[in-house]
């Protein structure tokens, strides 16, 4: 979900002003969810539904997660369809909707009050994302460029506007009544198409472009992508039409199969990148990066169980679901995010900085424009925070989440570090 490297047609590309401050934003709110994660690790020891954790998750998936791909893809799609973006100003829209929107609503949840600002952030954050795709759909069609990427970014996007707008009904629903059910019932729907329809979507597509292009790999395979895209898509509608018709729990299976049989042509896609890589070397970054794809075992494990138990007809321990929305925004997404940052943002700031100062300066390397032992530093307190508060959800130990909270706090605050070196950095004469 992140842009390519310095070697791509200026022209081609989104200015810099454009992007930065979605990486920005979304460093920020990883530090401001790290925060809330630690001081409120108690609630992760009760019941899922909870305020300070609708909150956290939101401010993971809205302000973490979304923001920094929103940006990405505006740097990313130019280059895939060969074109430029159709309007800088609707990419602007779609940040500051974006920037006043999260906040309003991370506040209504961790407050627990459905009130105008919880309304009022549903609203922008659904208007951001509607400029955002229309911008996608209008920069596609004007190119006249078809790629299989563009179809996996497109359909993610559309997703990700159905996943904002049943989430603002949700929000209307607990005050007036629009929908059958009560919001709470709806969770798993809204969860669902968020994560595979938008996160894992978007995921595959640019990860199926840019995994090649960092690995300098010659393998190329689009039947096998046009494959995932089918299935995860349809697996993805039969998930929404037994939820909607109030399908049998064992039915749910068959969108789960479907989904995973699509995850996994993904991993052997990207295995079979690597083999046929001219790099040899690999850094850690990019190890991090496919490493996180073999992160989306865990919470597809757990979800395996859950709908096990339900099929049983037994109630799913509460303990099970926090894990499972833990490894998805903590650990799949967020690995992946800080693998790709320093993989990305180095090619961002070198082309603002030395594009028109080629032959007038000596231009460093783009990896050379961030502390690479910060980032090291970052992975190993990444991976122990993470395993730690897995653990403390799962034993329910009040220890073990406050270790684990510390150790991911510090991964935000080495992230935002090496984050705000990049964007600081200054040509040197």
């Amino acid at each position: 979900m992140f842009p390519s490297g310095n070697h791509t047609d200026p022209a081609k590309t989104t200015p810099a002003k454009l992007v930065l401050p979605f990486y920005l934003y979304a460093a920020l709110s990883f530090l401001t969810a790290a925060i809330l994660l630690l001081i409120s690790v108690k609630d992760f020891t009760g019941h899922f539904f909870n305020p300070h954790i609708l909150a956290i998750t939101h401010i993971m998936a809205l302000g973490w997660c979304t923001m920094i791909i929103l940006g990405a893809s505006h740097q990313l799609v130019p280059v895939i369809i060969e074109g430029s973006l159709y309007s800088p100003v609707l990419a602007m829209s779609s940040f500051v909707l974006s920037a006043i929107g999260i906040p309003l609503l991370v506040y209504g949840f961790y407050q627990f009050n459905m009130g105008w600002p919880a309304k009022l952030g549903g609203i922008l954050i659904v208007l951001a994302v509607l400029s955002y795709a229309v911008n996608l759909g209008l920069s596609i069609s004007k190119s006249g460029k078809e790629a299989v990427q563009s179809s996996f970014i497109l359909s993610a996007s559309l997703w990700l506007l159905i996943t904002t707008i049943v989430g603002l009904l949700l929000v209307y629903n607990f005050t007036i009544p629009l929908l059958q059910r009560n919001s709470v019932e709806y969770l798993s729907f809204h969860a669902h198409i968020g994560i595979v329809g938008w996160f894992l979507l978007l995921v595959i597509g640019v990860g199926s472009r840019l995994i090649p292009m960092f690995l300098i790999s010659k393998y190329q395979q689009y039947g096998i992508l046009w494959w995932i895209f089918g299935l995860v898509n349809g697996g993805l509608l039969a998930f929404a039409g037994f939820f909607l018709y109030n399908g049998a729990a064992y039915l749910f299976f068959i969108p789960l199969l479907m989904i995973l049989a699509g995850l996994f042509l993904f991993i052997y896609y990207c295995y079979q990148a690597y083999r046929e890589r001219i790099r040899k070397k690999v850094d850690d970054p990019m190890k991090l990066s496919l490493v996180s794809i073999l992160l989306l075992a865990l919470p597809a494990l757990v979800m395996i169980v859950l709908l096990g138990m339900l099929t049983g007809m037994q109630q799913a321990p509460s303990k099970l679901v926090m894990a499972y929305g833990f490894l998805v925004f903590f650990g799949w997404l967020t690995a992946i995010i800080l693998g790709m940052t320093f993989k990305t943002l180095p090619f961002i700031i070198w082309n603002k900085v030395y594009h028109r100062l080629l032959g007038k300066v000596k231009a460093p390397n783009p990896r050379e424009l961030f502390n690479d032992k910060i980032v090291q530093a970052m992975l190993y307190c990444f991976f122990a925070g993470l395993g730690l508060f897995f653990m403390g959800i799962l034993w329910e130990s009040v220890l073990l989440l406050r270790l684990g909270g510390i150790l991911l706090l510090v991964t935000a605050i080495l992230y935002n570090w090496n984050v705000l070196y990049l964007l600081n950095h200054k040509a040197q004469s």
